[in-house]
């Protein structure tokens, strides 16, 4: 089974459809209503009694983990010296504790199966320090430095962790960004294009595969920097 937070929509939702079509047994966590004929739970990842109860569920039903990966995430457009505290909290809260706080409750489950793999999601935007875009570029900037200490923590358990960065990708997180700074951000990448969902969830799949064991700790820049 494979654990997809943020998995109802955006790119978690095109992460948990491609996996299914794999033929890989998904449950997915948001904070929207569960999909019809999908395992979901309805969960606040900024509340960790919230996901522990979904731990204690799955715990419970005898289910074994072999991924965890964490889309969960959200963004907001604002100058570094005049962002709103409700937004940097809210920023921080999701992208960076609630990261935190999945990997603390659901990394014990892959340790008791002996193995796995966990996948964050960072951004471009870490990389070439995007203007207006301070926290949630500190917000993800965090994932990363939390997850290369992970990978070294849990690697003796045979499991890798990995941090997928993609550019720009026509999800509600760019809701706000106007053309011309997308053009700006695809501009900074080596592959100068927009990438497709389909990039991302090729990514999540090879780090999947069996030949991905030894890959960890790494930031992989989805496009290129």
């Amino acid at each position: 089974m494979i654990i997809v937070t943020g998995g109802s929509s955006g790119l978690g939702k095109a992460v948990s459809e491609d996996l299914r079509q794999r033929g890989e047994d998904v449950v997915t966590i948001s904070r929207r209503n569960q999909p019809e004929g999908n395992a979901h739970f309805s969960c606040d990842i900024t509340n960790y009694q919230s996901l522990k109860e979904v731990y204690l569920h799955l715990s419970k039903s005898g289910s074994k983990i072999s991924a965890l990966i964490n889309c969960a995430g959200i963004a907001s457009m604002n100058l570094a010296i005049t962002t709103p505290p409700s937004v940097t909290e809210s920023v921080i809260n999701t992208n960076l504790i609630g990261t935190i706080f999945s990997n603390q409750i659901f990394a014990p489950m892959l340790i008791k199966n002996k193995g796995g793999r966990i996948i964050n999601f960072s951004t471009i935007a870490v990389h070439i320090g995007l203007k207006g875009e301070s926290v949630y570029v500190a917000s993800k900037a965090g994932v990363e430095g939390f997850s290369r200490v992970l990978a070294k923590e849990l690697a003796p358990f045979n499991i890798t962790v990995n941090c997928i960065a993609p550019g720009p990708i026509k999800t509600n997180l760019l809701k706000g960004i106007s053309d011309d700074q997308i053009t700006k951000i695809v501009s900074n990448q080596t592959i100068s294009k927009i990438m497709q969902p389909s990039a991302i969830t090729e990514m999540v799949s090879l780090l999947l595969r069996e030949e991905s064991r030894n890959i960890t700790g790494e930031v992989i820049n989805v496009g290129g920097v």
